[in-house]
Parts: C-alpha cells; structure tokens; sequence
C-alpha cells in the first residue's frame, strides 16, 4: 500500500523537505513530491492526487495549520490524510492541530522509524475507516 501512495512534503526548509523526502524513499514511498509553503502545497493538491501530506507548522506566506484549515474546507482534499512535522511540542499546539483536522503529530527531530510508525497508523486509520464506511 505505501510503495502505492503519493506524498506531498510541505516544508520552508529545503533541506528538511529532502531529509524527510529521502527518508519516505527509505520506508518504500516512490511517488514523493515537494512544495516551500502551504499556498504552493494547495496549487500542488489543485492539480494532482495526493494520497498523504507531511507538513511543518511553521512556514512563510501559508503556515501548515492554515493549509490543513484550508484542505478540509475543499471536497477535493477533506479526506487527505496530514501528518503534521514540527517543533511544537507544547500540549495545545497539538491539540489545536488535532482541532485542525491533523491526522498525526511527530515533533522534530525525529528517526525514520517514528516517521514510519506514524504514517503506519494514519494509514491503518484510514483503511479501517473505508471499511467502516462499506459496511
């Protein structure tokens, strides 16, 4: 299922998109693609498929908690799952985020494996939901 999905990293920092990106390719993802700040991850979403978002909090002219805002808005990215990747690690930051409509929550810095076992459980979520959702 993950070598399947298309993941949008979504960082101001392009070196932080391309550790986190290198490290999705580690955990079998193939279809990896990038954008600097939450208006160019909206234009991305507008144009292709996008199976999951990884997304800092912090970013210039669109943050990460203003792009989830704006994704659940559109019937076209309600349902995409988000995987929030930040340094906020204060209680209310993730719980705002949670408010938000954030799928996962991972504080940086953070190893391959947190990385791995997160998007795991936003993906077991999702399935479990589609199958609620049949029945």
């Amino acid at each position: 299922m993950i070598s399947s999905m298309t993941v949008l990293v979504v960082d101001d920092f392009s070196t932080t998109r391309r550790i986190i990106s290198r490290l999705l390719s580690q955990l079998g993802f193939t279809r990896i693609h990038q954008a600097s700040n939450g208006i160019e991850a909206l234009e991305h979403l507008a144009k292709n498929k996008v199976d999951l978002v990884v997304t800092d909090w912090h970013m210039p002219e669109m943050d990460g908690l203003e792009l989830v805002v704006n994704m659940r808005t559109h019937p076209e990215t309600a349902r995409v799952p988000v995987l929030m990747v930040t340094a906020e690690s204060k209680k209310e930051q993730m719980t705002k985020a949670a408010y938000a409509g954030v799928n996962g929550y991972l504080v940086k810095p953070f190893t391959a494996e947190a990385l791995h076992g997160k998007i795991q459980r936003i993906v077991a979520r999702l399935d479990e939901a589609q199958l609620q959702a049949a029945v």
